[in-house]
């Protein structure tokens, strides 16, 4: 049995649906009650509180451990986490981390997060770790004032990252629970192209067949827009780098391919999945959920 945190979010949403479709016997883990796929199983549990997370592990073999942003805060011990599996008899661990591990390991959160990281290659399971740069999903952030007012606001307009799609997160995090070939891999996941955020909304007006309007944010009103759901210091560390992306940043890395056999979806093939959440005339509006 595979146990999937985050379960309803952009990137567990679609990896418990792909584990499903595989055959896999998957408990999938969120803080609240959540619409599963036929045959999984939900337990409600907090990840700040690792205990809750006991009645997810009875039996598991395989654990993705997704952590949500309370859990990059300078108090929090998710390696507790990795801990706890092991003590209840899983066996491997895929870990989402972040590309700014590497690329910016000074980092405060991603100081924690290479913590984190060490703390599963000392755990003696089988592990594989996932950095993905910038979410193609994070323009879902745009989609009420795009349906309400044809309008998206971010900061540093064009100024561009590969993005990568949560999809393809989801299938080589399934690739890394099921097999064996991945074990002590780091995967840097990224999109197939830079893309700004100018050229984003324009992309979504291209699909929606109606004009959407860029506003670009000052640094200080995107913090803070995004401090409503992510520490400061999560938050600064990830305006650096959209600001100011460095040549490692700004790298297409090969690995999506490596583990999947083809290229990495395009923003514009995430938007023509996601359109109806930006169309005001769709009714499908449903929230997707943090990364």
């Amino acid at each position: 049995m595979i146990v999937v945190t985050g379960a309803t979010g952009n990137v567990g949403r679609p990896l418990t649906r792909a584990l499903a479709e595989a055959g896999e016997r998957v408990t999938a883990v969120s803080r609240h009650a959540a619409v599963m796929p036929d045959g999984v199983t939900h337990v409600a549990a907090d990840l700040a509180e690792p205990s809750t997370l006991v009645p997810a592990l009875d039996g598991a073999k395989a654990l993705f451990l997704l952590l949500s942003g309370d859990l990059h805060a300078p108090a929090a011990r998710p390696a507790d986490i990795i801990d706890l599996a092991a003590a209840h008899g899983v066996r491997r661990v895929v870990l989402l981390s972040s590309q700014g591990v590497a690329t910016r390991p000074l980092g405060r959160t991603r100081i924690a997060m290479r913590g984190v990281e060490d703390a599963l290659r000392r755990s003696g399971l089988d592990w594989a770790v996932l950095r993905p740069g910038g979410f193609a999903s994070n323009a879902l952030a745009w989609a009420e004032s795009v349906r309400t007012q044809g309008t998206a606001a971010a900061p540093f307009g064009d100024v561009g990252v590969p993005v990568v799609d949560p999809t393809d997160i989801a299938e080589v995090a399934a690739a890394c629970l099921r097999g064996d070939r991945h074990t002590g891999e780091i995967y840097e996941l990224t999109g197939p192209e830079v893309i700004t955020p100018r050229e984003q909304t324009a992309a979504i007006a291209a699909a929606l067949g109606s004009p959407v309007r860029f506003h670009e944010l000052t640094r200080e009103e995107a913090k803070a827009g995004m401090t409503q759901f992510v520490p400061p210091e999560l938050a600064d560390d990830t305006l650096d780098i959209i600001a100011a992306p460095n040549p490692a940043e700004l790298r297409i890395s090969p690995d999506v391919e490596r583990v999947l056999g083809r290229a990495p979806h395009s923003f514009e093939s995430w938007v023509a999945r996601n359109i109806a959440a930006f169309d005001a005339g769709s009714g499908n509006h449903e929230g997707h959920g943090q990364p």
